[in-house]
């Protein structure tokens, strides 16, 4: 019986470190004629998802960011990458409202210097499953801050960089 606990145990914990494991990548592109550039990584870490970016160039202060539907940023304000990421519908607000889009991330602010590191952890969005799956997405920065309020996107200005969310190996 004990042996048998042990290996549901030692399962229990593969099935964990694998799903933990699982980790998305995008890098910014400059959109709308800008110079921002940056990273944006994507870490499955059990039930939820810590986006972590790092982003240069962009004017000081607050901008918004969030997962857009279509990994797509071929146009040259990222139009192409559709809309928020909203699987299961909702209005936009908030990271923290219950009821918004699983892509609403909020807020990054940027340095005097233009320099940005923004981290979340979200249970809205997953790596590698589901219908929240976060591959095959983007992720956009805009040009002002988000207020997370207006529909449909917080009136958060221009999209100033994107960058499609690819699995890393």
């Amino acid at each position: 019986m004990h042996r048998m606990i042990a290996i549901a145990v030692v399962m229990l914990s593969a099935a964990a470190c694998s799903q933990g494991s699982q980790v998305a990548v995008a890098t910014l592109q400059p959109k709308s004629g800008t110079q921002v550039t940056g990273t944006v990584t994507f870490t499955q870490k059990g039930d939820k998802v810590e986006v972590v970016a790092n982003v240069k160039s962009l004017s000081p202060g607050k901008h918004g960011i969030h997962v857009h539907e279509k990994g797509d940023c071929s146009a040259s304000d990222a139009s192409s990458a559709g809309g928020h990421f909203a699987p299961g519908g909702g209005q936009h607000a908030g990271p923290t409202d219950p009821k918004r889009h699983a892509g609403d991330l909020g807020n990054m602010e940027a340095d005097a210097n233009g320099n940005a590191t923004f981290t979340i952890t979200t249970d809205a969005l997953r790596v590698g499953s589901g219908d929240r799956d976060v591959i095959g997405k983007s992720i956009i920065i805009h040009g002002d801050p988000d207020d997370l309020t207006t529909q449909p996107s917080g009136n958060s200005g221009g999209r100033i960089a994107c960058g499609v969310i690819e699995k890393k190996d």
